[in-house]
């Protein structure tokens, strides 16, 4: 049996699909670096995640 996929930073609730070609995961994936470096849109991405948060 081989490891779980890993679950996209970008989008919550999706495993990763691995957009950029030769990434293996999101620890190497370039789309998800260059997001978490802006500050706009690692700011924007920390709402998406809240609202996808479960409620409780």
């Amino acid at each position: 049996m081989g490891a779980p996929e890993p679950q996209c930073l970008l989008r919550p609730g999706d495993w990763c699909r691995m957009c950029q070609p030769g990434a293996h995961g999101p620890e190497d994936c370039q789309l998800v670096a260059l997001v978490l470096s802006d500050p706009d849109l690692k700011a924007r991405l920390d709402e998406i995640w809240r609202e996808h948060a479960p409620a409780g």
